[in-house]
């Protein structure tokens, strides 16, 4: 039993872009079809759709993590856009202060500053990125509050953040281990779990979270999200076909090569060796592939499972209309 029992219907839905660059595409054609995404799900009733940053990956196109929540922020009306999220340790807080404040000054309280500490790329790129290598993230808690100053009614700092100050844009902080849970519960402050491809600790650091949570201005109770691998088709055929462009994903992060998104295929036995297809699968372990019923008795089954206020769905489809299906279906199977 979850320290708080919810149902299906009882859960926000949101998106989860990495704008994966399609074999025979460039990125432009992504970033128009996250727009067109973007659009469909606000009209279907998602609560955010937010973007991870990403570096030196040909398959992945939001390393310019600001661009694109402006560029579908200025798309859309209502949903809110933010960072999947930020990895604080690339960057100066006082800029990402600026940045965030000057997104939030355009489109007034729908801009969400999700926080992670990994570099989000290998060691070489973190290093190009002028990231501090010898911290491993320790001085991210310090950062944290930093951010979290700017973003605030600062009256007796001496560095302010214009435009920035006074915003409060909402924190949330990311964490694919247990370093973040903890953090998060003390601060007060919302935590999203990187389930989609680290699920190892997930239900340790949701119990850490709740246990160490501290209510705050951001927040009074505990609130929690896990990312999860979703493919959702008319029959389930269907989607475990479109799922081969998941696992061929991930097939190449095992192997270390660079390729972009590639397109489903017949049979993935001709693809990965027995101890390759184990590494992806246990990667995937948290993926909802199917059609609507079998999405609807998955999914209800682990949000039963968590506890978790709000699913946040990533969708590796190489079809964009098939994309925008996947998450019609979603809508349907937490509305019945």
């Amino acid at each position: 039993m979850t320290e708080k029992q919810k149902k299906l219907k009882d859960i926000e839905l949101s998106v989860l872009d990495l704008v994966s660059v399609l074999k025979d595409h460039d990125a432009s054609y992504s970033f128009q079809h996250s727009l067109e995404l973007a659009q469909n799900v606000e009209k279907l009733g998602y609560k955010r759709y937010w973007f991870a940053e990403h570096h030196n990956s040909p398959s992945i196109a939001s390393s310019a993590t600001s661009l694109l929540i402006g560029y579908v922020a200025q798309g859309t009306k209502t949903i809110r856009v933010g960072s999947g999220g930020i990895m604080l340790p690339n960057h100066v807080p006082l800029v990402i202060a600026e940045q965030f404040g000057t997104l939030d000054a355009l489109y007034p309280d729908r801009i969400d500053l999700g926080l992670g500490r990994a570099p989000g790329t290998d060691p070489i790129t973190a290093q190009a990125l002028r990231r501090n290598l010898q911290s491993s993230g320790e001085d991210f808690p310090e950062n944290v509050l930093e951010l979290q100053r700017y973003l605030s009614n600062n009256p007796d700092g001496h560095v302010h953040a214009y435009p920035g100050e006074g915003s409060n844009v909402p924190l949330y902080l990311l964490g694919s281990s247990l370093f973040s849970a903890r953090l998060a519960g003390m601060l007060g402050l919302p935590y999203a779990f990187a389930s989609h491809f680290a699920p190892t600790y997930l239900m340790e650091a949701l119990r850490m979270y709740r246990e160490s949570f501290q209510p705050s201005e951001q927040l009074k109770e505990p609130y929690t999200i896990a990312c999860v691998n979703v493919i959702a088709a008319d029959t389930n055929e269907e989607a475990r076909k479109m799922s081969t462009s998941l696992y061929l994903h991930f097939l190449n992060i095992v192997r270390n090569t660079k390729n972009k998104l590639l397109p489903p295929v017949d049979d993935m036995e001709n693809y990965w060796s027995e101890s390759e297809k184990n590494m992806v699968m246990q990667s995937l372990y948290y993926s909802f592939i199917g059609d609507q019923e079998t999405i609807e008795h998955d999914l209800g089954a682990f949000v039963e499972r968590t506890g978790v206020d709000e699913i946040m769905a990533v969708s590796h489809i190489y079809d964009p209309a098939s994309r925008i299906r996947s998450y019609e279906i979603l809508a349907s199977a937490v509305k019945e």
